[in-house]
């Protein structure tokens, strides 16, 4: 394909969808995309732990990461459904979008609760790509998926706020121009309700490196792009508070579900993408005078894979449905994401059991691309926690903590 914008509006048919016809094109345009950018390159990326910046680059160029930015803000003020198609495609070609998704819905909390001026000042300049927003700064060490107890604190200092912590696993914040922070205005000990008290910052990190902001990159088990942030003193503007101060825990929560969503497709994506390595392999390889696929051992496994991705698929874009009508979708994006995660990674051990010692060879990409599914297990909320969640506020079942 060309490097000219992908016109999102093809075959629309309002503000928030585009039929089957449009989607089809979307995701042809992104597949196209995506073959610029083989496994040898990802590989590369692995291999030195190097942010994919021209692959970034080209999905910027293509209009791909403002789909969920308004028209009147400069993006195509799409749905989540052409999100989720999105970046389902993207990680069926054997990518990862992890380097640019939070483009896409961090936003959301400068969109919901933003002030008019946060709006037009940043808006525009996400949508384009000028600006990139993908830090979210709200997981700290001793905190870890109880956000109610961190500590990272902002005071009030005239025109400023004054903020003093530390956040954990913040993503891509090297390559991020923005952060979404959250931090405490008032201390627990002094609110009525553990979930009170929390404040959301649109933080401008360009301004803030080398002023009281710090930022050392964590290496992990692939190639994640994750930090931490150390805040010393660090003064910041009055006005960078997003919203009322003090319910920034239920802005936090607010945008949580559209993630879980977007995070599913990208499992799925995987899923097929597993799914049809392990048949290609399975069809190709023979042993003992006959292709491993006939044999029911090898077969079977990846037909149940295939299954588990179909029902993971229906349950994921249902929940981007009920998302985009305004409905309460966290039961559907909870689900989406457990059964999601669980279908990528029973079809990665599947496409790696298929292929025997070859999957562990680099060149095969299945290595790679089972250490980054694993993720998905653990974040961005981990499997338990969402038991958890079906648990109490689904099934009615006693707090477990």
């Amino acid at each position: 394909m060309s490097d000219a914008k992908i016109d999102l509006h093809t075959a629309s048919l309002d503000a928030a969808h585009l039929d089957e016809n449009g989607l089809e094109q979307v995701r042809a345009s992104v597949r196209a995309l995506c073959v610029r950018f083989p496994g040898e390159y990802w590989r590369r990326m692995d291999r030195e732990r190097t942010y994919p910046t021209e692959f970034v680059a080209a999905m910027t160029e293509a209009g791909l990461l403002g789909v969920l930015v308004p028209e009147a803000y400069g993006g195509s003020g799409l749905g989540l459904s052409v999100a989720a198609n999105i970046l389902e495609e993207v990680h069926a070609s054997g990518a990862n979008a992890a380097a640019l998704h939070a483009q896409m819905y961090t936003m959301g909390t400068v969109l919901r609760h933003g002030s008019a001026a946060q709006k037009q000042q940043w808006l525009p300049k996400i949508a384009s790509g000028e600006i990139r927003l993908q830090a979210f700064g709200v997981t700290e060490p001793t905190a870890g998926t109880d956000t109610t107890s961190i500590t990272t604190s902002a005071v009030r200092k005239g025109d400023v706020y004054v903020i003093n912590g530390q956040k954990v696993w913040t993503s891509r914040a090297e390559h991020s121009d923005l952060m979404v922070l959250l931090a405490r205005t008032t201390p627990k000990d002094q609110v009525a309700r553990k979930t009170e008290g929390l404040s959301v910052f649109l933080l401008d990190m360009r301004q803030a490196r080398g002023h009281g902001l710090t930022i050392k990159p964590i290496r992990t088990m692939f190639n994640h792009a994750t930090t931490e942030v150390f805040f010393d003193n660090l003064e910041i503007p009055a006005d960078s508070l997003i919203g009322e101060a003090g319910k920034g825990f239920r802005y936090i929560l607010d945008g949580m579900n559209a993630e879980r969503i977007l995070i599913a497709a990208e499992c799925i994506g995987d899923a097929r993408w597993f799914t049809d390595k392990a048949v290609a392999y399975a069809k190709g390889r023979e042993v003992f005078g006959r292709p491993i696929g006939q044999n029911q051992g090898v077969a079977f496994p990846i037909a149940r894979a295939y299954a588990q991705m179909k029902a993971a698929k229906l349950m994921t874009y249902e929940a981007a449905r009920l998302y985009e009508a305004g409905q309460g979708a966290g039961e559907e994006a909870n689900t989406a994401k457990l059964l999601a995660s669980e279908a990528s990674w029973a079809a990665a051990d599947t496409c790696l059991q298929t292929h025997g010692g070859f999957g562990f060879a680099e060149e095969y990409d299945i290595e790679r691309k089972f250490r980054e599914t694993r993720l998905y297990q653990v974040a961005p909320i981990s499997t338990n926690l969402i038991l958890a969640y079906l648990s109490e506020h689904v099934l009615g079942l006693p707090r477990s903590y």
